[in-house]
């Protein structure tokens, strides 16, 4: 006897539950935490005073006009990042020669964080949005080259010979064989970059603005308003997560042959 198919609410409690139940054995361990006494007074807010916080800042607009800024600069900067990361790793995948040559330099920026870029961002394009968005797209196109690089150079030549072989032209083997054959590679790509893109934009905030989420950690951080830098970072996390939830479904619908 075949057992019951859930109702479609059902399945999403399914999907849900166990990030539900893991959500709230992290808010529980919080608040006792919080209310254990191990943290100095004041250094460790309860969820529900976090929560008092994130709503003031809410209220009063600040939190709006944060999001605004930050999301345009990460979302600047991550598109500029991952067009630019994307086209040199298929390039770089599909030709030995280029990869011989941009590589070797490609693994040794890897290493060199964005934050350690932001004196001379700024000492180069001042403390504009360019330094800020350039810093963003410069740490997304690393980590995209990356996976993007990878991908290419894992498709079987085999196929793109057979290809070659039936005529096709290069844009019809890179439309039809590559970029499929590589689609998941690129859809990985773009969620790290993504998560990357929020880690560039807080060191870049730190080098200098007056509006963002991480501006604003810096400055409540001046002031000992723990309740608001947990509020801040929350948003952060919640951010990250909304972003790779989107892209994930975007993925699930243009490449639906992918795993993810």
């Amino acid at each position: 006897m075949h057992a019951p198919t859930p109702s479609p609410p059902g399945r999403a409690l399914n999907r849900l539950g166990p990030a539900l139940g893991a959500a709230g054995a992290v808010l529980a361990l919080w608040y006792l935490l919080a209310r254990s006494g191990a943290v100095g007074p004041g250094l460790l807010p309860t969820p529900a005073e976090t929560a008092a916080a994130l709503a003031d800042s809410a209220r009063s607009g600040i939190l709006a006009a944060d999001l605004a800024a930050s999301l345009t600069r990460a979302g600047q900067g991550f598109a500029l990042g991952a067009l630019c990361g994307s086209a040199l790793g298929f390039a770089t995948g599909y030709l030995p020669r280029l990869s011989a040559a941009v590589t070797p330099v490609i693994s040794f920026l890897r290493p060199i964080p964005a934050i350690a870029l932001v004196p001379l961002a700024t000492a180069w394009f001042g403390i504009g949005e360019t330094a800020k968005r350039l810093l963003i797209a410069y740490a997304v196109l690393l980590a995209v080259w990356l996976y993007v690089h990878d991908g290419v150079t894992r498709v079987p030549v085999s196929h793109l010979r057979a290809a070659r072989s039936l005529g096709a032209p290069l844009y019809r083997r890179f439309t039809e064989v590559l970029l499929p054959a590589a689609a998941p590679a690129l859809l990985a790509a773009l969620r790290y970059g993504a998560s990357v893109a929020l880690l560039a934009l807080v060191a870049a905030e730190l080098g200098g603005a007056d509006s963002g989420l991480a501006y604003r950690l810096q400055v409540d951080g001046q002031f000992l308003r723990v309740d608001r830098m947990f509020a801040g970072l929350l948003v952060l996390g919640l951010l990250g997560v909304a972003v790779d939830l989107v892209l994930a479904a975007v993925g699930r619908r243009f490449v639906h042959w992918s795993a993810s």
